[in-house]
């Protein structure tokens, strides 16, 4: 007898039938489609079904929570269905083909530029800091600054200099680097090209504007002259170059024979593209760059400006849902390097602090609502330090009015910054720290758009949702009648292992113990699966935290299992987010579905460096699916743990 029969009929009619599903897989805790018409589905209805746990859309794949079951489920719904699953790579690949050209190259864009942002940060902050000591005048009425009255500051502000040109200056190197790793290629030419682009051999690419033609350096080939041009901080031109590189790579990878391989595809690869790089597409690139800088600083600058600001201002916050924000790390790039700051930037940490504001109202309005508070409270210290998603995905949009009041607030105050030509010398910190990036003669401006960022979406956001947030509020209490029952459901149909008592957990792994709220992946943060901890590891092998059965074991990828304690507690165990997309590199599986483990015992042996290296988080989630006859359970977080002997979970 099947388990799931209804449900899965119900979620095959929801979804759009059998012609709807494209390819479909499965990880530890969700079904995983590629629809054809992702339309047809119908989300609500689905998120009716029993044994679904909430829906969620992510890079091109619609995806299901179902829980620990989730395998049982997938076998029972491929044969209802008559469909054969496929792995986790071709759910991937298909996912990509389910996106429109634009959310491809958006997402290309942000893929290579994400590995660059802490960088750009950092250098926006030194340069800011540059600014404090060393271009105010705080001192002798207004004459001098902090550095030409210290030495000590004097050198501080020279040394910093190292970093930033290092972030700025050289960015191209971390352009090409990042472009070869996102692509699959040697990232060791990537960084050499790159190298070859800001080398201390070319006329610095800064200085070109201000040297005669006759003394720019060339290299003289008899039967031709190149200019001897660095592309320092140029953005287009490092792209194109590091595409072409790839491209030649491949290219030769596939025709050159694999003995020699190793000596051929390098050389013919690197020298072609140094080649190309310094006759054709860089300085295409510098001009396509300089092109788009020119038009946006020139439309932000032209009486006209304030409308483009304040439609820039409405709309950021939704497009940083889309992804499509990444755009902006260029365009911000080129227009500092090309006018010695942005106009851009300014508007974007106003955007932060607009959304942030939404927050702190939907704070105090729902200040004795202290599940609401658990997310309100971190949402807005993040989107006031510049990290809007938390704010975005988990308030505002989910209510929908603070994200259209704080729209309104960033556009008037995108308004006023533009109005008053509010300039930043680079990317910085977003949200209320971005005024350390700010040029200091536009800093009593940006403080006077900060305010109406800081006053209007939050006097918005609370008179409006005085009135509509006790609707919102009147369905919560509905919503955690179906949780509940849908959690007695679950632990009604779990297997449970006898045994004796059971009353704490111990930890899984050597590690900081963290809360689940911290774990940087929706659905474990918001606790969609159930409550529970993480552990940042400091060990290789995950332990069982009690003695127990194994219920689940993920033996195609390896990164995670399922345990069912003789309470009747059930436990997921996640090693890293997203590591199912590794495909098992990394993961060593020591246990067997069925087994009985006892506390201590090694579960799953894994590779931190792996992990990281792939762009995941290493941080492993312990998620308590089932309670069973568990009692008021507390966790223990904020402490580093021992695996098999530190306790961090007690209940009764």
């Amino acid at each position: 007898m099947e388990k799931y029969g209804n449900e899965v009929r119900q979620l095959l009619t929801m979804i759009g039938g059998r012609e709807n599903i494209q390819a479909v897989s499965h990880c530890m805790t969700r079904m995983r489609f590629v629809l054809v018409d992702p339309s047809k589905a119908d989300e609500k209805g689905i998120e009716t079904i029993p044994c679904v746990k909430g829906t969620f859309t992510q890079a091109g794949q619609y995806q299901i929570i179902i829980g620990n079951d989730v395998a049982v489920f997938y076998n029972e719904f491929t044969k209802y269905a008559g469909i054969e699953g496929v792995s986790k790579d071709a759910v991937k690949a298909a996912a990509k083909t389910n996106q429109k050209p634009l959310q491809k190259i958006m997402g290309a864009l942000g893929e290579i530029f994400a590995p660059l942002i802490p960088a750009l940060i950092c250098g926006g902050l030194i340069l800011g800091f540059r600014n404090i000591i060393g271009e105010i005048n705080f001192f002798e009425e207004g004459t001098k600054s902090l550095a030409d009255i210290s030495q000590f500051w004097a050198g501080m502000y020279q040394f910093l200099w190292l970093i930033g040109e290092a972030v700025f200056h050289l960015l191209p190197v971390g352009i090409v680097w990042s472009i070869t790793k996102k692509m699959g290629t040697t990232q060791i030419l990537g960084i050499v090209l790159g190298l070859t682009l800001v080398s201390s051999q070319l006329l610095n690419g800064f200085s070109v504007a201000d040297t005669p033609a006759a003394d720019i350096p060339v290299w003289d080939f008899g039967f031709a002259k190149v200019e001897m041009i660095g592309y320092q901080g140029q953005v287009i031109a490092a792209m194109m170059a590091g595409f072409v590189l790839v491209y030649l790579e491949k290219f030769f990878k596939k025709i050159c024979p694999e003995v020699i391989s190793m000596i051929v595809v390098p050389f013919c690869s690197l020298v072609p593209a140094v080649v190309i790089a310094h006759t054709v597409v860089g300085p295409i690139g510098w001009k396509i760059g300089d092109a788009i800088a020119t038009v946006v600083y020139n439309g932000l600058m032209s009486p006209f400006g304030v409308v483009f600001a304040g439609v820039f201002g409405l709309l950021y916050a939704p497009v940083v849902m889309t992804g499509l924000h990444h755009m902006t790390n260029a365009i911000d790039t080129q227009l500092s390097n090309l006018y010695g700051g942005t106009i851009l930037w300014p508007m974007i940490a106003l955007s932060n602090i607009a959304q942030g504001s939404s927050v702190l109202a939907m704070s105090i309005l729902q200040k004795k609502d202290e599940r609401a508070q658990q997310v309100n409270i971190p949402a807005c210290i993040s989107c006031y330090l510049g990290v809007t998603e938390p704010a975005l995905f988990g308030v505002n949009l989910k209510y929908g009015f603070p994200l259209v009041c704080g729209m309104i607030g960033s556009a008037v105050a995108a308004v006023i910054s533009v109005g008053f030509g509010v300039q930043a010398f680079s990317i910085g910190v977003g949200g209320l720290p971005g005024i350390l990036s700010i040029k200091p003669e536009f800093y009593v401006y940006f403080l006077i758009a900060m305010a109406a960022a800081i006053v209007i979406p939050f006097v918005l956001t609370y008179l409006v949702g005085r009135k509509k947030l006790a609707a919102a509020q009147a369905e919560e209490p509905v919503r955690e009648q179906k949780e509940n029952a849908l959690e007695k459901q679950d632990t009604k149909e779990e297997e449970t292992v006898s045994g004796g008592s059971l009353n704490e957990l111990k930890a899984g792994l050597d590690g900081q113990v963290i809360p689940l709220d911290d774990v940087p992946d929706n659905v474990f943060s918001q606790h969609v699966m159930g409550d529970g901890f993480a552990i940042e590891p400091q060990s290789d092998t995950v332990v069982a935290p009690a003695d127990g059965k194994v219920v689940a074991v993920m033996k195609e990828t390896g990164h995670a299992c399922g345990l069912a304690l003789a309470n009747g507690m059930e436990l997921l165990i996640h090693i890293g987010v997203d590591t199912v997309e590794m495909n098992g590199d990394g993961f060593t599986v020591l246990i067997q579905e069925g087994q009985e483990v006892k506390t201590g015992d090694p579960l799953i042996r894994f590779d931190k460096e792996k992990i990281l290296a792939a762009g995941h988080p290493a941080v492993t989630i312990f998620i308590v699916t089932a309670e069973g006859s568990a009692k008021e359970i507390e966790y223990v977080t904020g402490i580093d743990a021992k695996a098999g002997e530190t306790t961090v979970a007690r209940f009764s």
